[in-house]
């Protein structure tokens, strides 16, 4: 069984996957809490923590510009825009845990857990983009940041 953490990201995902759906094709009614409630409804019993679900969710869609701005230049033969939408969320999710949640997500975690989600949920080939994008990511934006070189 996954656990708790796994699920709720996978929640996650599946909120942010939807809403981005939604919104780009152009639904009026499109309402994150209403999404939300509804996916977390559905594990009313495995889920615990939902509070961590939550911030994930609205997390990535506070930062999610920055976020983009972020994966563009780490991922530049793929525009934010080509990138399977299932990969991109993912990515997002990945990177919010590694930039905005590093002192209660180790990093291996964060990015473990997107190889995860691209495994079970993208192509043949997203557990492989998504490790590389956001091992870079780590990298460049966070051990970086770390010695002084500040990028974020």
């Amino acid at each position: 069984m996954a656990s708790n953490r796994h699920l709720g990201r996978i929640v996650a995902l599946q909120t942010l996957y939807e809403f981005e759906f939604r919104t780009e094709s152009h639904d009026v009614s499109v309402d994150i809490d209403e999404i939300l409630n509804r996916n977390l409804e559905r594990y009313d019993t495995a889920i615990d923590d939902k509070g961590f679900v939550e911030t994930l969710t609205k997390g990535v869609l506070k930062v999610q510009t920055d976020l983009d701005n972020k994966i563009q230049p780490i991922a530049p033969d793929w525009p934010i825009d080509q990138i399977a939408r299932v990969d991109r969320n993912i990515l997002r999710v990945g990177l919010y845990e590694l930039l905005y949640q590093g002192s209660v997500i180790p990093p291996k975690v964060a990015i473990n857990e997107a190889v995860e989600l691209a495994k079970a949920f993208g192509s043949d080939n997203s557990s492989k983009f998504v490790n590389g994008v956001l091992g870079t990511a780590y990298r460049t934006l966070v051990e970086d940041a770390g010695s002084g070189n500040t990028k974020l």
